[in-house]
């Protein structure tokens, strides 16, 4: 009687992972959504996320040193609260995507760029080695606050950025008129499955 559950338990899922694996829309390699995601991506990091500014900002101890000594507890805690929270969210966002630029590279950038495997493999090391920075940074942030690990946030922005560089000059043939015209291209084809 225990094995004809057994088995009966295995067959069901058998049955439901073999289900599941056939509703799943298969993506097929090099096609123009990949390349619009792999730029939006680029252009998220490079203009959103990584700009000097906006990072020293996000991580500035001066807004922190004036209110603590200007605000209450209660205003004080909110505030760390509130910065704690864009830190994370700002880790999250950078942490995406790479991944996003990854995905591209790993599955789609050998249709489109002629990459060499030594500038593949030196991607590959550098998004790895970025997404467990962002991992660490988060989880510094969320133990130890807004201002725990500076030099890791710098180390964070900067690679991130030589990394952008080098994805961008493989994503480099992509020019604004390309990139119109495979954006029409994956709204349609998006029209056409919805």
């Amino acid at each position: 009687m225990i094995q004809l559950i057994f088995f009966l338990t295995v067959g069901v899922l058998l049955f439901s992972s073999l289900f599941f694996l056939a509703r799943r829309k298969p993506r097929p390699e090099g096609t123009s959504d990949a390349l619009v995601e792999a730029r939006q991506a680029l252009s998220s990091l490079q203009a959103g996320l990584l700009p000097e500014k906006l990072v020293k900002r996000v991580f500035d101890r001066g807004d922190w040193e004036y209110v603590k000594s200007e605000a209450p507890k209660p205003v004080r805690q909110l505030f760390l609260e509130e910065r704690k929270r864009i830190a994370i969210l700002w880790i999250d966002q950078v942490r995406n995507q790479i991944k996003n630029l990854s995905r591209f590279h790993r599955g789609s950038a050998r249709h489109y760029a002629k990459l060499n495997p030594r500038t593949e493999m030196s991607l590959a090391f550098s998004f790895f080695g970025l997404v467990c920075s962002c991992r660490a940074l988060q989880l510094a942030v969320s133990m130890a606050g807004p201002y725990a690990a500076p030099r890791l946030v710098g180390a964070v922005a900067n690679a991130a950025e030589r990394t952008c560089k080098v994805s961008e000059q493989s994503l480099a043939f992509l020019n604004a008129a390309q990139l119109g015209m495979l954006t029409n291209r994956a709204a349609g084809s998006a029209l056409s499955r919805g």
